[in-house]
């Protein structure tokens, strides 16, 4: 039978927990923290404003109820994506949004059209709440 050697084992176990350590530390600073309070309040305020809607799947505001302050309208978030799809189109060779000269009568278009490009927009942007503004969505380029 073969001998086991307890010092390669024994390094090996110590520098597979001190591997493990180093990778579980992130290389940026914690944000701030929000405490129980704070995360409870903002829940209570959220179930006192919204109710769960089964058909759509979504939480919609209850009636009477005012949007926070600075939040746009679902109106207002289409018509910004209107407006980028009208001075814009897809250009499928690069995959990228190229400036049009002018503005483009979008009533001329099919509404398969007009779908499939509002479908390819969603599939290249997202909107982000912080800034209240459409977004290009990162491209991974890593292999998996």
């Amino acid at each position: 039978m073969k001998r086991l050697h307890i010092y390669p084992l024994l390094f090996g176990l110590l520098f597979c927990s001190t591997a493990t350590l180093v990778n579980a530390q992130t290389d940026t600073p914690a944000a701030t923290q929000l405490t129980r309070e704070q995360v409870k309040r903002d829940r209570d305020e959220f179930v006192r404003t919204h109710n769960y809607d089964p058909v759509s799947e979504n939480w919609v505001l209850k009636k009477g109820m005012e949007p926070p302050t600075g939040m746009k309208t679902r109106a207002e978030v289409k018509a910004e994506r209107d407006a980028f799809l009208r001075a814009h189109r897809f250009e499928p060779v690069s995959g990228t949004w190229v400036a049009s000269e002018k503005p483009r009568d979008r009533s001329t278009m099919t509404r398969a059209q007009i779908r499939e490009e509002a479908r390819q927009f969603h599939r290249t942007h997202q909107w982000d709440d912080n800034t209240s503004t459409w977004v290009e969505k990162k491209v991974d380029t890593k292999k998996k």
